[in-house]
């Protein structure tokens, strides 16, 4: 039993089926060895004209037992669903913690939102052309640029001003997170969101779906996190500028 029990502990995908292991172990017992002691119980007081001692408060405590692996299998596996998933602790149920800001927004999604300046025109909704600048930073990793807003910052950027990015809002040729934060917003607001893997670049290619760096030093930058198999935390932190909605 101490073997299962911690390898459940290591594993939370063995945690339930420890669990049952546990139980039916302890059932056979209960069932194939009853005590001589408990049999001259039953007798004595069926003699008496009492009910024989039964085993239910055994069958009890097993049934408590059972519902408390079911608990720690359930913990176990919140606990795996908040580990940010890296490709070299694929399946090893331990690694880093995910991030979370307690003064951002969580959706349902996983998406982190926090409103930094809110806007006063036009909102933004499925069918229109979302014109934006936007900055991104490889959050998860030393926190490095690789797209800012307005100018380009920093000298491993060019400093030139640089286009703005457009896209139709519904036709998925963002990143989800993109779709969905831009969702609600109006003409000059600027909204902070912090974007967990499953919600940033499909494959991690950032060639699948905008937006993408605008300068090489920027791709290098994104291109190194999301491509690396090791230990890196792809979670990814964009600021939104709506400037007009069409």
């Amino acid at each position: 039993l101490n073997s299962t029990a911690k390898m459940a502990s290591s594993r939370p995908g063995v945690a339930f089926l420890a669990c049952i292991a546990i139980f039916c172990i302890l059932c056979m017992n209960l069932r194939l060895q009853p005590s001589k002691q408990l049999l001259r119980t039953s007798k004595v007081r069926t003699s008496q004209g009492l009910k024989p001692q039964s085993c239910s408060k055994k069958r009890t405590a097993l049934k408590t037992l059972f519902l408390s692996g079911l608990a720690v299998q359930q913990q176990l596996l919140s606990k795996a669903e908040n580990i940010e998933p890296m490709e070299s602790l694929k399946g090893k149920g331990y690694g880093k913690t995910r991030m979370r800001f307690s003064d951002y927004d969580m959706t349902s999604s996983g998406l982190q939102i926090k409103d930094m300046k809110l806007g006063n025109g036009k909102e933004a909704k499925q069918g229109d052309t979302c014109i934006i600048d936007w900055s991104g930073y490889t959050i998860g990793y030393y926190g490095r640029p690789f797209e800012a807003r307005d100018k380009a910052k920093g000298g491993a950027f060019t400093g030139e001003e640089k286009e703005l990015f457009r896209f139709v809002l519904g036709e998925n040729k963002v990143i989800p997170a993109f779709e969905e934060a831009l969702q609600g917003m109006r003409e000059g607001g600027i909204r902070r969101i912090v974007v967990p893997v499953e919600l940033g670049y499909p494959d991690n290619d950032m060639k699948k779906k905008g937006p993408k760096p605008t300068t090489f030093s920027g791709k290098r930058a994104l291109g190194f996190v999301l491509e690396n198999q090791g230990m890196i935390d792809k979670t990814l932190l964009f600021d939104i500028e709506l400037i007009k909605v069409k």
